[in-house]
């Protein structure tokens, strides 16, 4: 056991130091509707290994699909504004498919309003339940760009089946 240990640290080390490359796995980040944290969190999710996608309804920014893609077991979805009329729809699109995970961003205080617009739509309390809610790492975040640090952390961490924050 103290032998695995020590090799998964030497080879995160050589990692860091650029001895060896990282490859990182082949996974997709989709960010829901275009907003300030939806470009960082593409941005940012790019230079760790993730395929970036934008998913916009409204079909206002550019470079966004209109319709939820096909995910399977090794996509993230992030829905960056829980105050769109859409947000029912989109996450029922997402539902659909076997993503690897699912959340929303939103205050944790409060119960997310993607849970009536689920129900109003017919989605099941299992498939609701697959909704995560907050997402990130509580860091305090105040700007976008804090908000997908902390978000992407989060996806790491629960990737690799860590529990987030300083515990080891």
């Amino acid at each position: 056991m103290a032998a695995d240990t020590a090799e998964r640290e030497s080879a995160a080390c050589d990692v860091a130091h650029g001895i060896v490359a990282e490859q990182p796995p082949e996974r997709t980040l989709v960010a829901v509707f275009a907003t300030p944290v939806a470009g960082f969190l593409l941005r940012y999710g790019a230079d760790l290994g993730y395929h970036p996608v934008l998913v916009d309804p409204s079909g206002t920014e550019p470079a966004a699909v209109r319709d939820m893609p096909e995910l399977d077991a090794t996509t993230d979805v992030v829905v960056t504004d829980h105050h769109r009329a859409e947000l029912g729809e989109v996450l029922k699109a997402a539902l659909a498919w076997p993503a690897r995970w699912i959340g929303v961003l939103g205050n944790p205080r409060h119960e997310g309003p993607h849970v009536a617009a689920l129900t109003a739509l017919g989605v099941a309390e299992s498939d609701i339940a697959r909704v995560h809610r907050p997402v990130g790492l509580n860091i305090g975040s105040r700007a976008p760009a804090e908000i997908a640090i902390a978000t992407l952390a989060g996806l790491i961490a629960e990737r690799n089946g860590r529990p987030g924050g300083f515990a080891f």
